[in-house]
């Protein structure tokens, strides 16, 4: 969760100047006004870029639901955090009427979505698995895929706005490091069954 973090909220482009620095945080906004995104000429999603605060946020909300010992203060702040992020996705200087508008529907439906599933953490506790549970971090470290693929297909664009070479900064490497973690943590979860079966002697 914490590379997660540091991949949403760090720099993807680093630049000595602090206003042409990228943060993951700000890509959503910030590939519509690449001009290549904008006339089609390099066809970009950029709901793509709410991988990581989706998996994040989702991902607090599972280890909260943890139906494994897990002291009570850990849950209280998983959850508590899972609703910050998922409020960071809404655009800037937004109303009401603007989250409804066909551009920012979409997100508007995750935020509400993750908002809403934090006040269903006992709920989640007492119906899923954690076994099932595991499954889910591996979907959700899935999802980060096509942010990294949708960037590196971005660069040329971006090389050409900065008149210079370009690389990828900390904010990607971090979520590289984070999908890996969240597929090994996912993995050990949801293969936990078969090692209590085969540990499991017959007449237990």
């Amino acid at each position: 969760m914490i590379f997660l973090a540091l991949a949403y909220w760090g720099r993807w482009i680093s630049h000595p100047a602090a206003a042409l620095n990228i943060l993951g945080v700000d890509l959503p906004e910030y590939v519509k006004f690449v001009p290549e995104v904008r006339y089609g000429v390099i066809p970009v999603n950029r709901l793509v870029f709410f991988g990581p605060p989706v998996a994040l946020a989702a991902g607090l909300i599972l280890f909260a639901s943890l139906q494994s010992r897990l002291h009570v203060a850990f849950r209280i702040l998983a959850g508590v955090l899972a609703v910050p992020v998922a409020l960071s996705m809404l655009p800037p200087a937004w109303t009401p009427g603007v989250l409804m508008t066909s551009e920012f529907r979409v997100q508007t439906i995750l935020i509400m979505t993750l908002v809403g599933a934090t006040f269903l953490i006992p709920l989640w506790k007492a119906i899923l698995p954690d076994w099932l549970r595991g499954i889910l971090f591996i979907l959700l470290a899935l999802l980060n895929i096509p942010a990294i693929q949708a960037f590196r297909t971005l660069l040329p664009a971006l090389e050409k706005l900065y008149n210079k070479p370009l690389h990828a900064g900390p904010g990607m490497i971090f979520l590289v490091i984070g999908i890996g973690l969240m597929l090994v943590a996912g993995g050990m979860m949801s293969i936990q069954p078969l090692w209590g079966l085969r540990n499991s002697k017959p007449g237990d």
